[in-house]
């Protein structure tokens, strides 16, 4: 790969916070700015807690540090919003479901939010999730569903979909995410913006996540350098997480091959709107990045795993350890209580035998092995983010039912399987006028150069900070 690009100029989020560190805008200012937009957009139901009072006393804070000649760090005084699974000292965490919708308040914050109050930024709210963050569209019996701000009688996806529509809108600068099958990718696809899972081991985990080796934060934003940013405050290794990355990411590049398919798995056609959608943004893509037609590999969906399905694995493995989670007994007794995706999904998974279970983690090995192979050390996967072009509030595809999403409309889970770095590039509209996301993922620990590479697109090809009718926060 080649020598990365050089620094960009500053984003959003460096531009905001140096402006709170010189004192030319007051955090307290942010703060205000972002609840009031918060209170406008309610009709979103992105935003389900709020910590008002608390955040203008942190804002304040920062004010009087920086007027004491301190400086807070480099996100200072940024409003924070996080999603509903994220821990944060003083909010109870719901997790989108009854069963905690009256849990007492965290005691300590969880380690993206701890490690972003610890750079200056103020934790202002929370944002909306599906039950358990199980579902690709974001509703609950506790909060309802959340509204894409480019339609509103769509989903902007899931599972970090409160914390899409929010940053979509403009309510706050940075909304966290996590991701352990697309839940930043998707929702970042579904409402414009860049979404970034990085190589699992990037940013450690302090707990064993319920799906074990799939789940990392990951990032949303309106631009690439606030991804930068982000990354840099959050990422690092953590003690108890024996696959974090010990020491800082190594130096990466633009690749020089790509390889491009509509799927990696066999699960029927693209639609024909994704399919177009797709192919051309491949095509802009390799021009961007000045990869000639012989270094452009094209691909059918069974080259990648002839005879198996990583996806299905997915599915396997994650209800499996979900249902864990809680036990036979619980998820038997409380069913009724559940959104209907998540008693499915939780139900499933205790179907699931041992051998099932552990035939589907060896094969992750196999899957690991197949992708590192196709990569190598020069090329990234180009794919759709999404197999669909979106889909209903309540996760229905055109007419069809409610239930379950089925495999076939996701393209996300073999990144999370893999555990491989992949970003969602905003790359233009469908014909309904919602956006459309490009997949890129690249090889193991080539993080930075992913990002370069994000860059350059976007410098080719910048796409709306906001869904149609917002104001940008910055």
């Amino acid at each position: 790969m080649t020598t990365t690009s050089p620094d960009p100029e500053p984003g959003m989020l460096r531009r905001l916070a140096g402006e709170v560190r010189s004192g030319r805008t007051g955090a307290r200012d942010l703060v205000e700015r972002a609840l009031e937009r918060i209170a406008r957009h309610r009709d979103l139901t992105a935003v389900i807690a709020e910590r008002a009072d608390a955040a203008r006393a942190d804002a304040d804070a920062v004010d009087a540090a920086v007027a004491h000649g301190d400086d807070p760090g480099p996100l200072a005084g940024l409003p924070v919003l996080a999603k509903d699974n994220d821990d944060v000292r003083g909010l109870r965490t719901t997790h989108g479901s009854r069963w905690f919708a009256d849990a007492p308040p965290a005691e300590r914050d969880g380690l993206a939010v701890g490690r972003l109050r610890a750079a200056g930024s103020i934790v202002v709210g929370k944002t909306n999730v599906p039950e358990f963050c199980i579902e690709g569209f974001t509703d609950n019996l506790v909060f309802g569903a959340t509204r894409n701000p480019w339609n509103p009688q769509r989903s902007p996806g899931g599972s970090s979909g409160g914390s899409a529509a929010a940053l979509a809108a403009g309510l706050a600068p940075i909304a966290t995410g996590t991701d352990g099958g697309g839940s930043v990718r998707i929702p970042a696809a579904f409402c414009g913006l860049v979404g970034y899972k990085p190589t699992n081991g990037v940013i450690g985990r302090r707990t064993a996540p319920d799906w074990i080796d799939f789940s990392t934060d990951g990032f949303m934003a309106t631009g690439v350098d606030d991804l930068r940013s982000l990354l840099g405050v959050v990422a690092g290794p953590v003690a108890g997480d024996p696959t974090a990355l010990p020491g800082p990411l190594p130096a990466s590049g633009m690749p020089t091959r790509l390889v491009v398919a509509e799927r990696t798995d066999e699960l029927g056609p693209l639609p024909a709107d994704v399919a177009e959608a797709f192919h051309g943004a491949a095509e802009r893509l390799a021009a961007v990045l000045g990869v000639g037609a012989a270094s452009v590999e094209h691909r059918e969906p069974g080259w990648f795993f002839p005879g198996w399905s990583p996806d299905e694995d997915w599915f396997v493995i994650a209800s499996a350890e979900h249902a864990s989670v809680f036990g036979r007994e619980r998820i038997e007794r409380d069913a009724a209580t559940l959104h209907p995706s998540a008693r499915e999904f939780l139900q499933d998974g205790l179907a699931v035998d041992a051998d099932a279970y552990l035939a589907a983690r060896r094969r992750r090995f196999a899957a690991v092995a197949r992708l590192d192979e196709v990569l190598g050390d020069d090329a990234v996967l180009v794919t759709p983010t999404v197999a669909a072009a979106g889909w209903s509030l309540d996760g229905r595809l055109g007419d069809g039912p409610t239930g379950l999403l089925g495999a076939e409309v996701y393209s996300t889970a073999i990144q999370n399987v893999t555990g491989l770095p992949a970003v969602s590039l905003p790359a233009g509209a469908l014909p309904d006028g919602m956006p459309f996301g490009l997949q890129v993922t690249a090889p193991r620990w080539h993080d930075l150069g992913l990002l370069a590479l994000a860059a350059r697109w976007e410098a080719a090809h910048p796409w709306p900070r906001t869904a149609p009718g917002y104001a940008e926060f910055g």
